[in-house]
């Protein structure tokens, strides 16, 4: 079962692109107990080490930035314009609160401004201010009061949220699951390969910026220079009322991305997924997803060229303030990713990658 206290603190620690520290302080705190060593890039990636019995290399990366805001003004009035961190829809802003973080660690609550219907007219009423053109509200009469607090031009504003187990308990709802929850379960198969010998080095990474470029996934891929690599998102899970219908919906195991907009599964991997699923009874669910990426864009460009694809977890709401993830699909997704870890041997590697020859 998921340690829920873990994924509490992991959500709701503040990371937005640029400033993970907080988050990565989480996974760390989490890794200490199952690696053999802890070591950082230089944008701020973690990543958890434990050694194998081979020179093989396995990474999983979680990126552990979430979407945000920097403050990019402050007007006379004392309202804060923003400048959006990763992507937002306009309509997901007005009346949401958000933290501010001073460069001295001060945390100041801000609300974004909202105009009701009635103070609209007719056309108006129907149009949503851009991300960019929003502004928060923290409460005071003018620039100086904004000041005084200590908040400047270039300072976090991260979404405020609580964890919260719906009225079905696993049905687990958060900020920043979008993608805490890569970067948790990267953490967790380590936990669960604790005192457990495997052929491979397994590498845990909480990778940084992803939502403003795949950035962390760049430096990690260089530096681990690994010879399978994982990137564990979250994908749509299609089971809303008036959206696509598929078997990637909540509840319905792990799933298997064939292809987004930044890379192909590799097929000699996918297929040893698929075989690991069924020979575990552990169900599963194919993704294919025209667009969008994840850290896989990157990781599988390093070197030769890197055996990978991206595992996925269904989630509603993505990019928004609360997001809903099942338990289920975060347990099951640790159980074979574990399991990887523990088949793989150089001639396993070898007839994985014999698919492509």
């Amino acid at each position: 079962m998921a340690d829920l206290k873990f994924l509490e603190e992991i959500t709701m620690a503040k990371g937005i692109s640029g400033f993970e520290k907080e988050a990565t302080r989480v996974m760390k705190k989490y890794l200490e107990d199952c690696t053999d060593e802890i070591v950082y890039d230089n944008i701020g990636s973690i990543i958890g080490i434990k050694k194998g019995t081979t020179d093989l290399k396995v990474a999983m990366t979680g990126h552990i930035d979430e979407i945000g805001f920097v403050v990019k003004e402050i007007t006379d009035a004392g309202y804060i314009k923003v400048h959006p961190i990763g992507g937002w829809m306009g309509q997901n802003i007005p009346a949401h609160t958000c933290n501010i973080t001073t460069r001295d660690g001060k945390e100041i609550v801000g609300v974004f401004g909202s105009i009701p219907p009635h103070g609209k007219g007719p056309e108006a009423r129907d149009k949503v201010t851009a991300p960019g053109d929003s502004f928060l509200d923290i409460g005071v009469a003018n620039k100086e009061e904004v000041t005084a607090l200590g908040i400047r031009i270039g300072d976090p504003i991260t979404p405020r949220s609580e964890f919260l187990p719906l009225a079905n308990p696993k049905y687990l709802m958060a900020k920043a699951w979008d993608d805490r929850v890569g970067a948790a379960i990267a953490t967790d198969v380590l936990r669960a390969l604790k005192g457990v010998e495997t052929s491979a080095n397994i590498y845990a990474c909480g990778t940084v910026q992803e939502e403003v470029g795949l950035r962390g996934a760049k430096t990690v891929g260089q530096m681990i220079q690994p010879d399978v690599a994982f990137a564990i998102d979250v994908c749509f899970s299609k089971d809303l009322p008036d959206g696509e219908k598929s078997d990637v919906k909540l509840g319905c195991g792990v799933t298997l991305g064939v292809l987004d907009g930044s890379v192909i599964a590799h097929t000699g991997l996918l297929k040893e997924m698929e075989k690991i699923c069924e020979e575990l009874n552990v169900g599963y669910a194919l993704d294919v997803l025209p667009f969008g990426g994840t850290d896989s864009g990157e990781l599988h460009k390093v070197g030769a060229g890197v055996v990978n694809m991206t595992l996925s977890i269904p989630s509603r709401y993505m990019h928004s303030h609360r997001t809903i993830i099942h338990e289920d699909d975060y347990d099951a997704t640790v159980k074979v990713l574990a399991e990887f870890c523990k088949r793989l041997t150089p001639e396993l590697l070898e007839e994985i990658k014999a698919d492509k020859r």
